[in-house]
């Protein structure tokens, strides 16, 4: 008799929580504090793992590593080829940080009402819940086939080069930024607490670095520099020969846009984030406000110490023309040295974050294997999903040939990822209307986020104006990289559409859900086939 109370205590205790999973698995939940994303319920997606070991500190140089990358360094060039004045220039450069400041506070609306890793998945899920993982597919194969960060290792290894004073070979600069990836996944993998050390430390570095630069153009602006007599003369008649093509404006902000790629970092693990409502609404602003404003100075001192014309044909290394002009040729390479710190920096943070979010994808259980790219062992480090970032970036570095190819690659994240934010602020919206009651400890003017979806808008429709010559900034058609993205994503819904919908159909068999653990608590999603 008491086994037999023994079994039906255990059933109804199992009954029960099918119970709470139902109940939690409706589109919207009841409970005003929380939104439900995905398979899997708050508890279970915030479980195993490192656990929450990142302060206000930590996440705001999460963001500052993320965005100070070498794009400061070397986008002014091409921006300033692209429009054609100085200011038009920095009026681009404040549009861009008024994006990315609109684009911020959407995320810290969502961030705070979801307070969940994974970023642009969790709010893709709890805004486009039918048809089932549609979304989460098509997010999966963007953020898994185009997150490599291959262009930071080469831009790594080509400073290291520089600042050596010798020419490199392609397969010189590619073995220098194969160890670079090699290492850094080491170290994530398995010396996690020393891999957020070194991201505070380079981020300290990267402030006092353009903090350098910023002061160095004060000092120019001042009249002191003896081979810049008239530094001024820059900002006279700014606006003259200013572009007219739309298309040419829409490059630019694309390489604005990727300076300030980053603001968005902190959201990839707030799982590892102590008290991670309170700390994202503290550290997100400060992170993109100190890189704001250290972009606008930095542009004024560059345009102080060299014309329009110089700053354009500097190409992708304009901070070292401007030390050289202000220093020397001495100044010139120790800046190359210093440059690829900072990239080597942006390759640490960028691995740090998106292996989070390849993690998350995996406890979903829309990529296969799950339970390997979803494991934290043996480190507690998502060391399968720092695999999962590394295999791409390998590829990347090794297989493509330098050029146009290889430039070409690396503007693809452009378009699906102004897709995938597009569809992150209709999602906002559409949250506002179908669950007014959630409570939300930020909420974003609507103004602003209806700024940033105006914005990309303007991605998704610019690139496909033809520019002047119909030539874009490769040999390749202008419109090329925005179609294969385009392509990528349709490939991704062709993808859940026979796997998720006409195999099962075909084979007379459901798709069901089923929740496991790993070793060390973390949730996954397991999908079995049922007659």
């Amino acid at each position: 008799m008491a086994d037999t109370n023994v079994a039906k205590t255990e059933n109804s205790t199992q009954s029960l929580k099918d119970i709470a999973h139902l109940q939690s698995s409706t589109e919207i939940s009841n409970d005003r504090t929380y939104v439900q994303a995905g398979e899997l319920g708050f508890e279970e997606s915030t479980s195993g793992g490192l656990g929450r070991h990142l302060g206000t500190f930590s996440t705001i140089f999460l963001i500052v590593g993320r965005i100070i990358g070498t794009g400061i360094f070397s986008t002014p060039s091409s921006v300033i080829s692209s429009v054609g004045s100085v200011g038009a220039a920095m009026l681009l450069w404040l549009l861009g940080l008024a994006l990315a400041g609109s684009g911020l506070s959407v995320w810290l609306e969502l961030g705070c009402m979801i307070p969940r890793s994974g970023g642009e998945k969790v709010y893709l899920e709890a805004a486009y819940r039918r048809p089932k993982l549609l979304i989460t597919v098509v997010f999966a194969v963007q953020a898994i086939a185009l997150g490599f960060t291959a262009s930071g290792c080469i831009v790594f290894a080509s400073y290291v080069w520089a600042a050596a004073g010798r020419k490199a070979s392609e397969w010189e600069e590619r073995g220098v930024a194969i160890a670079v990836i090699v290492f850094i996944t080491l170290l994530h993998t398995l010396l996690p607490k020393w891999g957020v050390r070194g991201m505070n430390v380079i981020g300290v570095y990267k402030i006092i670095l353009l903090l350098f630069v910023v002061v160095t153009g004060w000092v120019v602006l001042s009249g002191k520099v003896a081979n810049i007599p008239d530094p001024y003369r820059s900002f006279h008649h700014s606006f003259e020969g200013s572009a007219t093509s739309s298309n040419l404006y829409a490059i630019a902000l694309f390489k604005v846009m990727n300076s300030y790629a980053g603001w968005s970092n902190a959201a990839y693990v707030l799982n590892e984030i102590r008290n991670p409502v309170r700390t994202l609404k503290i550290a997100a602003p400060i992170g993109l406000s100190i890189c704001g404003v250290l972009y606008m100075l930095a542009n004024v001192a560059y345009y102080a110490a060299a014309t329009p014309e110089e700053v354009a044909a500097s190409g992708t290394t304009v901070a070292s023309f401007f030390f050289g002009k202000v220093f020397g040729s001495a100044g010139k390479r120790a800046l190359s040295a210093l440059i690829a710190i900072s990239a080597f920096g942006n390759v640490l943070t960028v691995t740090f974050a998106q292996a989070r979010v390849n993690q998350e994808l995996a406890k979903e259980g829309v990529i296969p294997f799950p339970k390997f790219w979803a494991s934290s062992w043996p480190f507690g480090s998502p060391s399968s999903g720092l695999l999962l970032h590394f295999i791409p970036s390998f590829i990347v570095i090794v297989a493509i040939p330098f050029g146009d190819a290889y430039n070409f690659i690396l503007d693809l994240e452009g378009y699906p990822g102004s897709v995938i934010n597009f569809l992150v602020v209709l999602g906002l919206f559409y949250l506002r209307w179908k669950a007014p009651q959630v409570q939300r400890p930020f909420r974003v003017w609507w103004p602003v986020a209806f700024f940033f979806l105006v914005g990309q808008s303007f991605q998704l429709v610019a690139p496909f104006i033809r520019p002047p010559g119909g030539k874009g900034d490769t040999s390749l058609p202008y419109w090329l990289s925005s179609v294969v993205g385009i392509v990528i994503l349709v490939t991704a819904v062709v993808y859940w559409a026979v796997w998720w919908k006409l195999l099962p159909t075909i084979g007379r068999y459901r798709l069901v859900p089923q929740h496991e653990f790993l070793a060390d608590g973390t949730a996954v999603v397991i999908y079995k086939k049922v007659k």
